[in-house]
């Protein structure tokens, strides 16, 4: 794939050429580039970012943002660092937690590492003008570290499911595999699609191809999930409740993702949507880590669960 720069998410129509070197260094043809250059700065600076520089909005001793869009970005530092310090702080929980099992703890200390990795990886972003792999990079880490994060919760509160058939959970397997494809294909069609702050901003591939492999992303998602939710209620589980919750997020997102589409992209419903990506994701983690963690049979004669 290429990286693009148009404004409606396909291939921007160039001048023609005559074959030599003309066409390449005329007067038209530098000022377009200069005009790039020029958006792609005031993109880093203010509508994408607002910091040029990291952690620090600004080089030298002034660390501290001085516009509108600085004060965004440098507030998303600080809440990063906060979370930085929650995972290491569960990590360091779980260690001490000697009735918790091996995995957990391991699961924990994945959640910090990414958590943690994160920050290189938005100071390399920065560092590389916003670079739309580098940025979709950035946003699919943080799924990572969401899924490791609820998996983490679940067990935290002894949240279980029941018990059910192979096939079933086996199925949950796929829908979240599912799902993950979903947000990838999402992740690669908004990065070939329109920006919502500026109209040069580089792109990754074109438009509809993208687009053409999301929405088949989304049929996979949606037919395996439909069987397994029809599956939990034919069979009276009390997960279905949580596929209900899981299809109520995703009839929402999808319903504000096509309006911010049909909207020209307004900044606070691409918020909306993004928010509402990680929930779907969410809860699909939760369900499935449910469908595979159920509560272990009752002892004969009593109402409690034999312990694990």
């Amino acid at each position: 794939m290429r990286l693009l720069s148009a404004g409606d998410g396909d291939v921007a129509a160039a001048p023609p050429r005559d074959g030599g070197l003309g066409a390449d260094v005329s007067p038209g043809r530098a000022r377009e580039r200069a005009l790039a250059v020029r958006d792609r700065r005031k993109r880093r600076l203010g509508a994408a970012d607002g910091c040029e520089h990291w952690p620090g909005c600004n080089a030298g001793i002034e660390v501290y943002p001085t516009s509108y869009h600085g004060y965004i970005e440098f507030s998303n530092r600080i809440i990063s660092g906060v979370a930085v310090l929650l995972t290491l702080a569960t990590w360091l929980c779980s260690l001490l937690c000697h009735t918790l099992k091996p995995w957990v703890r391991w699961v924990a200390g994945l959640a910090f590492a990414g958590t943690l990795a994160e920050a290189p990886l938005g100071a390399i972003t920065v560092k590389y003008d916003l670079n739309p792999w580098l940025v979709g990079t950035h946003f699919l880490l943080s799924l990572v570290v969401l899924c490791l994060g609820v998996i983490v919760l679940l067990e935290a509160y002894g949240v279980r499911g029941e018990i059910l058939p192979v096939r079933l959970r086996q199925l949950g397997l796929v829908v979240a595999v599912a799902c993950a494809g979903l947000l990838v294909t999402g992740a690669l069609a908004t990065a070939a699609g329109p920006h919502s702050g500026s109209v040069a901003v580089p792109r990754i591939g074109s438009f509809k191809p993208a687009v053409w492999l999301h929405v088949r992303a989304t049929a996979a998602f949606g037919i395996s999930f439909a069987v397994l939710l029809v599956w939990l209620v034919r069979r009276h589980s009390r997960l279905a409740r949580v596929g209900y919750l899981l299809l109520a997020v995703l009839a929402l997102q999808m319903t504000v993702g096509e309006i911010q589409y049909r909207t020209k992209l307004p900044w606070w419903l691409v918020l909306i949507h993004v928010s509402l990506s990680a929930a779907v994701w969410a809860t699909t983690v939760a369900l499935v880590a449910m469908l595979w963690r159920p509560r272990a049979p009752a002892i004969p004669g009593s109402r409690d669960p034999v312990p694990e």
